[in-house]
């Protein structure tokens, strides 16, 4: 703890040695600050007109008010950071899950690719299985059709003639 400041102030035109832990530029603000509110007070008619101890109850009652002013506003903001904080504080976190959640969908997506690109080769084999197994069946249907038409070459040159039906007559 620092050691104890005294310093000179002026309060309503007198001279005051005013004593304290806090710094000298402190004292005086303190000081100012009571020397303003008599300032204001002595432009006032009906102050002039009140008593010496009446004068300072005013003075002491006015400070005192403003003091619970400034203290209904400092708790006022506290309370308002202190839910600033909170909202900061969820909001992060609603930002880390997102951020988790999003690394979980990149993963995802990725994964999907693959699949993907793994069920349009095995399409493309597919296709190309069934094309070479559907030419291979054009070939074998061409192959029994020339077939066909060797076979019935060959029983007409053994037989020498068309086939004939059962009446006599050619087909």
């Amino acid at each position: 703890m620092a050691g104890k400041t005294n310093t000179e102030v002026i309060i309503d035109g007198k001279v005051y040695t005013l004593s304290g832990y806090e710094s000298q530029e402190y004292l005086q603000r303190v000081a100012s600050y009571i020397n303003d509110k008599v300032v204001e007070f002595k432009q006032l008619d009906e102050y002039k007109r009140i008593p010496s101890d009446m004068r300072s109850t005013l003075l002491a009652l006015n400070l005192a008010d403003d003091y619970f002013k400034a203290k209904a506003q400092a708790e006022k903001l506290e309370a308002e950071l202190e839910q600033k904080e909170k909202e900061l504080y969820d909001l992060k976190h609603e930002l880390i899950g997102k951020q988790m959640q999003n690394e979980a969908d990149g993963k995802t997506i990725k994964e999907l690719e693959k699949e993907n690109k793994e069920l349009l080769l095995n399409k493309t084999r597919l296709e190309a299985t069934l094309e070479e197994a559907l030419l291979g069946k054009v070939e074998q249907n061409r192959e029994a059709v020339k077939n066909a038409g060797n076979n019935a070459a060959n029983n007409l040159l053994k037989n020498g003639s068309p086939a004939v039906l059962n009446n006599g007559k050619r087909r």
